[in-house]
């Protein structure tokens, strides 16, 4: 079973940027779209963007603007650019891949924690 392993979180300050990467243990070519998730405390967990192999993007209409979502099939990395962030974008943020059955995925790697505060 593929293992993702999410890091580039971080505590910044509203406004702010950073840079997430999602580094998989096998080859992501054969998935067709991969996607970041994201959980804030005590809510439930949300989809925030996905990309295609055919690099066709998607976004929650929270980020949409903000963000920029990317793969590198050669490194088999997913990244997350996110920018103009606000304390609302606080959460785990995860990756994996993306379907319409999306909320059914049992299997979530450990996240990594993005803070937004001044």
């Amino acid at each position: 079973q593929l293992e993702l392993v999410e890091s580039g979180g971080g505590l910044v300050q509203p406004g702010g940027s950073l840079r997430l990467r999602c580094a998989a243990n096998g080859h992501i070519s054969s998935i067709n779209a991969m996607a970041w998730y994201r959980q804030a405390p005590g809510k439930e967990r949300e989809f925030v963007a996905a990309v295609t192999n055919g690099g066709s993007t998607n976004y929650a209409d929270s980020v949409k603007g903000r963000f920029t979502i990317s793969r590198d099939n050669a490194k088999d990395t997913v990244y997350l650019q996110m920018g103009s962030l606000e304390p609302e974008d606080t959460a785990v943020y995860y990756c994996n891949p993306y379907s319409g059955r999306w909320r059914k995925i049992s299997t979530w790697g450990q996240g990594t924690q993005v803070t937004v505060s001044s």
